[in-house]
């Protein structure tokens, strides 16, 4: 058995030594008429199924796995927020996702297991191939409840076995971190040499030295924009999620055309289109909300053909800051659009792209950070467009 074998069966162990879960289990399918209902592990890249009830048939024991890019306890998990969907056919978000057609599920709920370190655990979920109505407020709060009891029992559990599961979370970090710094060695390797080039340029060749500085400060921040997303991405890994510093920012407007005319400069065969109005001030972490915007703009105009236009859209819309940037191409599919917000997620167009593939993931956990939302629309006729959605608060 593989070690990664050895920590499901050890997960999978742990959830069916908690008595409780098989009646909660009961008492969900019975509350709510939906005929499946389970308790599982959800990583970034896995789905299990630790305890289950099954009345319709569904097929899978604890134990048994699901391809997470077809199941919409990825998106809990991004966004760690409830899923929940009365009638996926009717449903205006979900009814041409693919997840309910895979699967042939009208019912849907999924509420996040975060346990008390604030570690993701998994899923409390169920699902039905009728409608039903789960997504009132007495259905939400039980599963809450339910989630919560869980998240407390298995606290208790690593705490008996402690010893070797923190073992394997050692060893596991370590190959994590070993497998990054790799990665990261290579993303620095060629801007590192950019700088020994130019600088050594500069210091012979006086009369170009302007614009060779130039070329030197937009090396220096494609490695700090590297390296800012690799600390991003291990704060989120571990757990801590992105630390903002929300203040009234009166000039944002002004922040993101500079951005922009950041961009032109650096892509002055491009051509971007935009209409920035913000009218008023906008509660945020301006650095978090610069750094949005810069990355949306950076995979826009990475990802789409040069000869065509990027479009930018920043204004003040209900009470919220919407941010739409918009590219042109071929569009991507669906069962890539499920996972565009995970870490290393890349254009399935342009699979061998440079870098560490973190800029949307990072994207994701900005807006989420800042209670917004994040979602991506790509089609042949209308492109594909990021539409961020942030607070503005008081």
């Amino acid at each position: 058995m593989s070690e990664r074998d050895e920590a499901i069966a050890d997960v999978v162990a742990a959830v069916n030594r908690i008595s409780v879960i098989p009646a909660m289990l009961r008492v969900i399918c019975k509350h709510t008429g939906l005929g499946f209902a389970a308790v599982a592990r959800v990583t970034d890249d896995s789905w299990t199924a630790c305890a289950v009830q099954d009345n319709i048939n569904f097929g899978l024991r604890p134990g048994g796995s699901l391809d997470i890019r077809t199941t919409l306890c990825l998106e809990s998990r991004t966004a760690r927020r409830p899923v929940v969907i009365d009638h996926a056919s009717n449903d205006p978000i979900y009814r041409d996702h693919p997840t309910p057609r895979i699967y042939h599920i009208e019912s849907y709920i999924s509420v996040p297991i975060i346990l008390p370190s604030g570690e993701y655990f998994g899923n409390l979920c169920a699902v039905d191939p009728r409608p039903a109505v789960v997504s009132d407020s007495r259905t939400i709060s039980m599963f809450t409840l339910f989630a919560e009891l869980i998240a407390l029992q298995l606290d208790n559990e690593d705490r008996m076995h402690a010893p070797e599961t923190e073992r394997r979370a050692q060893r596991s970090a370590a190959e994590l971190r070993e497998h990054y710094l790799t990665l990261l060695g290579h993303d620095l390797r060629d801007p590192v040499e950019s700088i020994g080039s130019i600088a050594l340029a500069l210091q012979t060749s006086e009369p170009h030295a302007r614009a060779l500085g130039a070329q030197l400060e937009a090396t220096r921040e494609r490695m700090a924009r590297t390296v800012d997303h690799m600390i991003d991405f291990t704060s989120g890994r571990l757990g801590s999620g992105i630390e903002i510093d929300k203040r009234p920012v009166d000039d944002l407007g002004t922040v993101f055309e500079a951005i922009i005319a950041e961009h032109r400069a650096q892509h002055p065969g491009r051509v971007l289109d935009t209409a920035v109005t913000i009218d008023r001030p906008v509660v945020c972490d301006r650095a978090r909300v610069r750094q949005l915007l810069s990355n949306l703009l950076d995979n826009a105009l990475t990802y789409g053909p040069a000869d065509t236009r990027v479009t930018v859209e920043a204004h003040i819309e209900r009470g919220m800051l919407l941010i739409r940037v918009c590219n042109s191409g071929r569009p991507i599919p669906q069962h890539a659009l499920v996972r565009i917000f995970e870490p290393h997620a890349r254009d399935v167009n342009h699979p061998r792209g440079k870098g560490l593939g973190l800029g949307l993931y990072v994207c994701g956990q900005i807006v989420n950070a800042h209670a917004g939302s994040l979602q991506v629309s790509s089609s042949a006729e209308h492109g594909t467009c990021f539409v961020a959605l942030l607070p503005i608060g008081k």
